[in-house]
């Protein structure tokens, strides 16, 4: 056994490049994990940055310098979240605070439908299987309250402190994108010079990164704003909000359009009752999860998303275990990073063999 990891680390780690690549990898890791909630505004600026870096890039042929064209560029972007701001959160907190209102009324409903179920379908369930279901759910839901009372209160106490990221982070991405080609230098002079595998991942990941990030913006607006035409259109109540829902479950694949299909179908099923329009309600939303995941996703993530689902899945339950919101939101592009490392020493290691091959002949 201990020979079989030893020619392993000899195949694999023998070049000074690929233990360059393995040291910064452990350090990152290191920093993520141990250090994660003091980077958070620095993670932030860092995707702001990946996103405008484009249209700073691209206006930068028009304008005289770069400092200019982030400057235009930083203050649309305020301008645009700005709007944003007053115009939408506004009509969610609004719904939000319907809902909440509504939510033991809507409890009741849900009660009676089920009570009624044994009545409705004696061969398929009996009382005390209802009764059993309606105490576990309620029990449910007041774990639900008392979590939502208890993050409120924390919220509360980093009110201070999301108020300092909203000044750290513009200034965070504006000198990101400003000197953007100087940081990026003094982060090269900090790595050894035996870095070959590291430009090879990190040129492999960058432009993936940046087309996930801004693919992902782009799904979010798109399902969002296609949810909720769909919902005002069927008259479904809280459609501002139930679409914010459905384009926010994209951040997590697979997991959060499932999710997000009991809010939608409880509003649905306590406006409508088991009629046609509640069906009608399903089906809707069923074509815009659909059409996202075969038509929208392969377009935008075309070449960001090369993994198999199951890959994803785990993927989403592992870094999202570490890390949270930011461990799901870039769950793929970890799993994509993990197999360029893959990739990237396996490819030294037959570089390797080729060139022993290549000196005995």
């Amino acid at each position: 056994m201990f020979d079989i990891v030893k020619a392993w680390y000899q195949n694999k780690f023998s070049d000074p490049h690929s233990v360059t690549l393995l040291l910064m990898l452990i350090t990152s890791v290191a920093i993520l994990y141990f250090f994660g909630p003091f980077v958070v505004p620095v993670l932030i600026a860092l995707v702001i940055a990946y996103l405008l870096d484009w249209p700073v890039t691209r206006l930068q042929r028009f304008v005289p310098n770069r400092a200019l064209a982030t400057t235009l560029v930083i203050f649309l972007f305020l301008g645009l979240c700005l709007a944003m701001l007053l115009g939408i959160v506004p009509v969610l907190w609004q719904q939000t605070s319907n809902l909440f209102q509504e939510s033991p009324h809507m409890i009741e409903q849900g009660k009676a439908f089920l009570l009624h179920l044994p009545q409705d379908y004696p061969a398929l369930i009996s009382a005390e299987q209802v009764k059993t279901l309606v105490a576990s759910v309620e029990s449910k839901v007041i774990e639900l309250g008392q979590m939502i009372v208890s993050v409120s209160l924390t919220s509360l106490k980093d009110a201070v402190a999301w108020l300092i990221y909203l000044i750290l982070v513009p200034l965070l991405v504006f000198f990101m994108l400003k000197d953007k080609v100087m940081l990026t230098r003094g982060i090269e002079s900090l790595i050894p010079k035996e870095r070959r595998l590291i430009s090879q991942v990190w040129s492999e990941m960058d432009h993936q990164i940046m087309n996930y990030i801004r693919g992902k913006v782009f799904e979010i607006v798109i399902v969002g704003s296609a949810s909720f035409v769909a919902f005002s259109v069927m008259d479904l109540r809280y459609a501002a909000l139930l679409g914010a829902l459905v384009g926010l479950s994209v951040l997590i694949p697979f997991v959060g359009a499932a999710l997000v299909t009991i809010p939608v179908a409880a509003v649905a099923m306590f406006q409508f009752g088991i009629e046609a329009q509640f069906w009608t309600v399903i089906i809707v939303y069923g074509v815009i999860q659909t059409l996202d995941g075969n038509v929208l996703v392969p377009l935008l993530f075309s070449e960001a998303i090369d993994l198999n689902p199951v890959y994803i899945i785990v993927a989403v339950l592992f870094f999202g275990g570490l890390w949270g919101f930011w461990g799901v939101f870039f769950a793929i592009p970890l799993a994509s990073l993990v197999k360029a490392l893959v990739n990237a020493w396996s490819t030294q290691h037959h570089d390797e063999n080729g060139a022993i091959e290549k000196g005995t002949k």
